[in-house]
């Protein structure tokens, strides 16, 4: 039960933040390019309750910005000028999960306020509303890399297991050398070997699948050992003895048992993959401007001026911390879940 409890709470959050991500337009304030270039670097915007006089608002407000007359080019709060959070406010033109067009916003403020939940870049955008759409590039590569590499690896495994002799013997040893591979590295090879003028669209395609196709063998393998057990139990000799055919011996008795470590791997490889799309975005050899991505938001911290001085722009990277653990809470309560059936 209480694994049945960690497994729900971790599919609730993970369900939440992919959500979030699909309807970015909605739960981001401002559009991922749009800039404001008086207001660069600026620091996370304070939510207030209690105003400088000390007295209570119930609906949550923010103060404005000036320019500090005392030090060039920085900010300070201005304290006579406040903007009430308005909730489900109309505001840039966004395409709700990619299939029609919306001006509804989660929240907002009005004009000229601007509200920075994750505070602003070097150009004045919205680190916040970066990070949601940055998802939905980030997240939709681990997805897609995982969900082919689980696929092609339980194919692999699934013939191997089955049918063993020189096939399995063959095969394995292909793994070997897939799991032998720096895949890392060869995603640098791969890059750097295409022409520089290359739209977003094929570097991402070209990125998820030597990811997915380079990382199936370690499903593999595991489907593998699933498919050597399964195929000497009982129902699956008496489901042979009547006349049943390979394919329907392992569609309907032998895969099945496999169903759990599939699941398992996905959960696995997805923040692995988010991880080495973001590290090559990083790098500047995935997808660049005016896409976002996690790994854009974080490639400003290679100026060490603003990674000795802007505290903020390390948020992503943070977010993505219990992300990332949520994913392997999950994978262990899967684990857990599927061991009497994955046995």
């Amino acid at each position: 039960m209480r694994n049945r409890r960690k497994l729900v709470a971790c599919a609730f959050l993970l369900a939440g933040f992919h959500i979030a991500v699909l309807f970015a337009g909605f739960f981001a304030p401002y559009g991922y390019a749009a800039q404001d270039r008086e207001l660069p670097f600026t620091p996370p915007t304070r939510v207030h309750f209690m105003d400088s006089q000390g007295h209570f608002h119930i609906r949550p407000f923010i103060y404005g910005w000036q320019s500090d007359a005392s030090v060039s080019g920085s900010l300070q709060v201005d304290f006579t000028r406040y903007y009430p959070v308005r909730f489900f406010v109309q505001g840039t033109p966004h395409k709700v999960a990619g299939l029609f067009v919306s001006r509804e916003h989660l929240f907002g403020v009005d004009e000229p306020g601007r509200i920075f939940i994750l505070g602003t870049d070097a150009f004045g955008r919205d680190q916040f509303s970066r990070f949601l759409y940055g998802g939905q590039v980030s997240l939709l590569a681990g997805l897609l890399a995982a969900g082919l590499s689980v696929m092609f690896g339980v194919l692999i495994g699934a013939i191997a297991g089955f049918y063993g002799g020189w096939i399995d013997e063959g095969l394995m040893r292909s793994g070997e050398l897939f799991l032998a591979l720096p895949w890392l590295y060869l995603l640098f090879a791969v890059r750097a070997a295409m022409p520089l003028h290359v739209s977003q669209s094929q570097i991402f395609l070209l990125l998820v699948s030597v990811m997915g196709l380079i990382g199936w063998a370690r499903p593999a393998r595991l489907v593998r050992g699933v498919v050597l057990s399964a195929k000497e139990r009982y129902f699956v000799l008496a489901a042979r003895g009547f006349g049943a055919s390979d394919a329907y011996l392992l569609r309907r008795h032998v895969l099945p048992q496999a169903s759990g470590v599939a699941l398992t791997q996905i959960t696995l490889l997805i923040p692995q993959y988010v991880l080495a799309e973001v590290t090559l975005t990083f790098l500047g050899l995935g997808v660049s401007e005016p896409m976002p991505s996690w790994g854009s938001l974080l490639s400003s911290l290679q100026q060490y001026y603003v990674l000795s001085t802007y505290w903020w722009m390390f948020l992503p990277a943070v977010i993505l911390i219990p992300l990332f653990l949520t994913y392997y809470l999950a994978a262990d309560a899967l684990q857990e879940h599927w061991k009497p059936v994955s046995l």
